[in-house]
This record gives structure tokens, sequence and C-alpha cells, in this order.
């Protein structure tokens, strides 16, 4: 939950943050009440996805630069696989 913290901060200094997470962490993140954050359908430790997979990985890193870009604060989105 650290990088939530580290969001916060960011975010209070004027850089804008996404935090991307596995939906695991849905109910401790929205306690936190960050800025924006991305959830993931993958394990733990993988909140980009699966190893070796560039093309998925990169679409979540997509989805996380749209996000960051067009929505409004607060907001949790769960990402979905293409």
């Amino acid at each position: 939950m650290s990088v939530g913290h580290v969001a916060r901060l960011m975010e209070a200094s004027g850089i804008p943050t996404v935090v991307v997470a596995v939906a695991a962490f849905e109910q401790p993140l929205k306690k936190m009440v960050l800025p924006r954050v991305l959830l993931t359908p993958y394990l733990l430790g993988r909140p980009l996805g699966l190893v070796g997979d560039a093309q998925g990985q990169r679409a979540v890193l997509r989805a996380a630069l749209d996000l960051l870009e067009s929505a409004a604060r607060p907001a949790m989105v769960h990402y979905r696989r293409p």
C-alpha cells in the first residue's frame, strides 16, 4: 500500500498519478481515496499482466495513460482485457 502513499505525496506536489494494482487490493485502495486507480484482473505481484506478454502489458499501460488523461478525480476503473 506504500505506492498509494507515494501517489498521494506526488499529487500534493502537483504531479498527477495513476496507481495500477491488482483487483484483489480494491477494498484497501478505496479506503485510501486515491486520485486515479486502474485495477487489473491479474495475479498478485503482476499488475501489468503475464510474464512475456508485451502486447498485453502495453495495453494495460495505455489504459493507465488514458485514465491519467481523461479521468475526473477520484476514479477507480476496472481494466478489461481486450
